[in-house]
């Protein structure tokens, strides 16, 4: 039975909300990947293995969801530029620290949790995404759809 583009995100939803809400049950952390992904490169003792256990799962999901899902949605154009995702890249990496946090740090465990904070962040990162894009695609004629 060949799973669907639907109900192959709606899986993923629903893993990663179980994921979040199991983490912070367990353990009493917040599902930011930004932020077990620094502690993992900043160890404390005792706060290593739980992040390295929660990353291994991301990277191993997507791993088997590329083996057993369907066939992948085609996402890059013929004129997809190296430099531009470098570039996007150190941008999002910019914005988490400068937010501090990510997406799924405010957008999925802080809006869960009714946090004015994280419902700022989330409309924040949206929104200056979209104007990216535009900014990209249609001033500067950069990337896919120019």
């Amino acid at each position: 039975m060949q799973v669907t583009h639907a109900a192959s995100a709606l899986a993923g939803g629903i893993l990663i909300g179980l994921s979040a809400t199991l983490l912070l049950l367990l353990n009493g952390r917040i599902a930011g990947i930004s932020g077990i992904f620094n502690g993992a490169l900043r160890p404390r003792p005792g706060d290593t293995a739980w992040r390295l256990a929660f990353l291994t799962g991301l990277v191993l999901g997507t791993v088997l969801h590329s083996i057993s899902g369907p066939a992948p949605i085609p996402y890059l154009p013929d004129e997809f530029s190296p430099a531009l995702m470098v570039a996007g890249g150190l941008l999002v990496g910019f914005g988490t620290r400068l937010g501090s946090g990510c997406t799924s740090g405010h957008g999925v465990c802080g809006i869960a949790r009714f946090s004015v904070r994280s419902l700022a962040a989330t409309i924040t990162f949206v929104l200056t995404g979209m104007i990216s894009v535009f900014l990209v695609r249609h001033v500067l004629g950069l990337g896919a759809g120019a």
